[in-house]
């Protein structure tokens, strides 16, 4: 058996099962106790160092065996010191350790109390209630969401009419634009003079169903016969 199960068990010596131990709460307020004792012997033997100290230096060379009887007791004292010290330390890893061992056992017993309070609440549960419950959540939810499906889905409105149909009824309508749009389009007039026997000498102002300005090449030729006038003019 472990030392933690005979802790727990109230394992110890006879004369401790007979009182029946003290308390976690009481050990640790005696070993504060006691720490707060020794942590008071240090400062007092600090002071006394401190004066053989200063008791040793006042001597000095003037009076050696006074000055050696006070370096004397000063080592007692710090060898005084140093065992309240380790006392301290050992004091003190029991108080942790005794600190930690109460923390343990209340934990311990605060998780009984815990499992034991779950042990009652799931003897009102049922598992076979806890699956049929689970269920009928499950079937609810499905049914919630096919709800907000059908609401969410877009009316079908205007489904049953067939999309090439209406495609081809609007190709009509395009091409019924169009044919209006080239019906009003003028085109330019047929000239009402008759074209010469010969095509090959027929001066292109001929065409004016095809041009939009006067043929310059007419106009030329008029200025060219009006200057060749008046220069014959000035020559005769």
């Amino acid at each position: 058996m472990s030392k933690i199960s005979k802790f727990f068990k109230g394992g110890g010596s006879a004369a401790s099962k007979g009182r029946g131990g003290p308390s976690p709460q009481e050990a640790l307020a005696r070993l504060r106790e006691t720490e707060e004792m020794l942590s008071k012997k240090q400062e007092y033997l600090e002071t006394r160092i401190e004066r053989e100290l200063a008791a040793a230096r006042q001597h000095g060379t003037k009076n050696k065996r006074a000055a050696l009887q006070a370096l004397k007791r000063k080592k007692r004292y710090e060898k005084q010191l140093s065992q309240i010290d380790g006392t301290l330390s050992t004091i003190e890893f029991q108080r942790e350790a005794l600190e930690n061992s109460h923390t343990n056992t209340e934990v311990l017993k605060n998780m009984g109390y815990a499992a034991q309070a779950m042990k009652k609440v799931h003897e009102n549960m049922d598992l076979n209630k806890i699956d049929d419950l689970m269920q009928d959540i499950t079937e609810q939810q499905d049914v919630a969401q096919e709800i907000s499906d059908a609401i969410s889905n877009r009316a079908g409105f205007g489904d049953e009419f067939d999309e090439d149909e209406l495609m081809a009824e609007l190709e009509e309508l395009e091409q019924e634009e169009l044919n209006k749009g080239m019906r009003d389009v003028r085109l330019p007039s047929v000239p009402s003079t008759s074209l010469p026997s010969r095509p090959g000498k027929l001066p292109a102002c001929h065409f004016t169903f095809l041009m939009i300005k006067p043929c310059s090449s007419t106009r030329k030729r008029a200025e060219d016969e009006d200057e060749m006038k008046k220069l014959a003019a000035w020559a005769s």
